[in-house]
This record gives structure tokens, sequence and C-alpha cells, in this order.
């Protein structure tokens, strides 16, 4: 069977994707995926020479009367035709799209070729992509439950978010640290700001940094491109031992090393985290589509799965204050992640696969 996924644009679209994609070619599909210009994307699939890659024009839709319609109506335009000449030598049997407006050319295309569409949506509120592509699509596939009640007249299937095979790995604390070229023996706190919004995490715990100066704690710190020799001098400046890199593709290392992490409460993050079991500290990323990360993060702290600080409050001394709460108290650590883990989606990239198989059969 040949299966498209459109899963560009950002990591909490691209990754599930790619976990989805790896399942069906381990099952002996064909997978074909639409990922966006960006330079994230290109980054994520460098090495998958496994699938078939189409690059399409990455939109974002502005407001309906604004000068930037005449752009996105183009971009768009070129996106949709792209896919129909891929559907035309590709022939897919099923089109599934993660969310974004990477996805919305695609699952139009297919709808317009008849071809069985479905999407998933990672977050607790849908964003406007996925309320479009819900229009043109046979199912929709959720993260979260809380997120059904903005599709009530499709049908719909709570599966969670997928994950990637390659960070299901699970590696010793002491492993983990010495693979990051960190003391096997500290405690150690991971900073993370996703593919988008690290520069404010970056920022608070910069500020928070001089609490840990000639403290028995290191950290990891994920700093995104713009902000990585920035952070590296300062934490340089502060004396505070830290592995630092933009970006980090084995997030398995990442999780495993450590005792307490900070970062934004995007779905696939928190779907790596709770299967991990991760003690975590979510500040919200307050500019996300209708602040969808706010309620991810109210349904993690409301199961007494993770800490939250919002965007608002976040500042220097709350962030290390909190931290060296938890660092201190390993009777709340070990709460947090047993209620992390029990969040944790059994098989969603599984439960995914068979929904895709039953609807691309049933195209035949």
């Amino acid at each position: 069977m040949n299966v498209a996924i459109a899963c560009g644009g950002t990591g909490g679209h691209l990754f599930p994707g790619l976990a989805v994609a790896e399942v069906l070619r381990d099952r002996g599909h064909d997978v074909l995926l639409f990922i966006s210009e960006k330079q994230i994307d290109a980054l994520a699939v460098r090495d998958r020479t496994d699938f078939k890659i189409e690059r399409i024009p990455a939109v974002g839709l502005p407001r309906l009367f604004s000068p930037e319609i005449v752009a996105f109506t183009s971009k768009f335009l070129k996106g949709l035709f792209a896919c129909r000449r891929v559907f035309r030598s590709f022939s897919p049997d099923a089109v599934l799209g993660m969310g974004g407006f990477t996805s919305t050319a695609p699952i139009l295309a297919a709808r317009w070729s008849k071809i069985p569409t479905m999407i998933h949506e990672s977050n607790a509120i849908p964003g406007k992509a996925n309320r479009i592509n819900a229009r043109f699509s046979d199912q929709v596939l959720l993260g979260f439950a809380e997120c059904a009640s903005y599709f009530p007249e499709k049908p719909v299937v709570v599966t969670g978010t997928p994950i990637r095979k390659s960070v299901k790995t699970q590696i010793k604390k002491s492993e983990a640290r010495r693979l990051l070229k960190l003391n096997p023996d500290l405690q150690t706190v991971a900073v993370i700001g996703g593919s988008q919004g690290a520069h404010g995490i970056n920022e608070t715990i910069v500020a928070a940094l001089p609490h840990f100066a000639m403290k028995p704690v290191q950290f990891v710190h994920l700093t995104g491109r713009e902000d990585h020799q920035y952070i590296y001098d300062r934490y340089k400046k502060e004396g505070v031992p830290a592995f630092i890199a933009a970006f980090h593709h084995r997030m398995e290392e990442i999780y495993s090393a450590a005792d307490v992490i900070v970062a934004r409460s995007g779905a696939a993050s928190l779907s790596e985290m709770s299967y991990f079991g991760c003690v975590t500290i979510l500040i919200p990323y307050p500019f996300a589509a209708e602040d969808h990360q706010t309620l991810n993060a109210k349904i993690f702290q409301q199961a007494s799965a993770a800490e939250v600080i919002a965007s608002e409050s976040a500042n220097g001394d709350s962030v290390a204050n909190l931290i060296e709460q938890l660092l201190a108290n390993p009777e709340r650590r070990e709460l947090l992640s047993k209620n992390m883990r029990r969040l944790a989606s059994k098989d969603a990239a599984t439960e995914i696969c068979k929904l895709v198989e039953t609807a691309g059969n049933g195209s035949k």
C-alpha cells in the first residue's frame, strides 16, 4: 500500500509523522512524506533515505483582508498542484495530515482525487489548519480526548500522539550522562525550548543560572540556533557545567539523563516526556496558536504529572526555586514521574497505522 503523510512545518507535526511513517514502513508499505521548505524539516529527514520526500511551500493563513493574502494564495496553489502531480505518479491509497498548513494542500488534493483522508491533531485545542482540514477528511485522530468536541460532525478516534521508535530507547541515567559528556554522578537539569519558542525559556534560565553557580548541579540546554553562542557564553561566565547544543537528534539521551526538565508544552514533547516519566516543569509557549500549550499543560497539571509556571510568572527566581525544590525532594519527583507515565500513549503510531490501513484497503 502507498501512503502519503503531510507532516512538515514544526517539530510538533514532523516527528509524530515520522513515527507513523516508521511503523508503516516496517509493516511493508511505501511512504511518501510531504514536508515544508523550512530548515528544521530538512535537518530531520536528511538521513531518511527509507522514505520518499516531497517539499511544498510552508504557508500560514493570513487575515482575510491582509496584503499577505495574495502571496498565501500563490504559494498554496503552487503546493496544491504539486501534490496533484505527485499523486499521479505515487498513487497513494490513503493520505494522513499531521496538522499545520503544510498538510492542507495534500489533504485537499487527496479529496479532489477521491483518496481516503484523515488528520491527526496532537494538541488539546485544534489549530486553524486542522479545523479546515477536517472538512475534507474522512476521519479525525486525536492526541487528547479533550479535543473531540471541536469535531462534532466527524468520526473521531483518540489515539494519543505517536513517538519515533528511536526515542523509545531507555538508557541508564549514568550512561546517558556519559554520552552527553557530563558527570554521571551529578544531578542534571535539562532545558528544552522546542522547535519554536526557545528564546523565552533561554532568557529565563540565563536569569536563573546564578542560583546554581558553585552547586553540584549540571545542565543540558537545547538553545535553538539563534541563541546558541549567547547561552554558551552565559554558562561559561557563571561557571555552571553544561552540555549545550542548538538541537540534539537523540532526545532519548536527554530524557534519560535528566532529573528535572524545563520545557514548553507542545504535544509531541509531552508525549515523549510522558513515555519516559520525566519530572517536568512546563512553561507554556504564550504565542502558540489558540494558546493550545496552556491547555495541554493544564491536563498534565490536573493529573499531578507536571509542575506548570505561566509564561508571565516565569522568571529566574521562580524557575530556579522550583528546580531546587524538586531536586531536593525525591518523593515529589517519584510521584510526578509515576503520574507522567500514566498519561503516556500505549502505542499511538501502531494504532494510527492500523486505521490508515483500514482506510487504504477500503479504497481498493
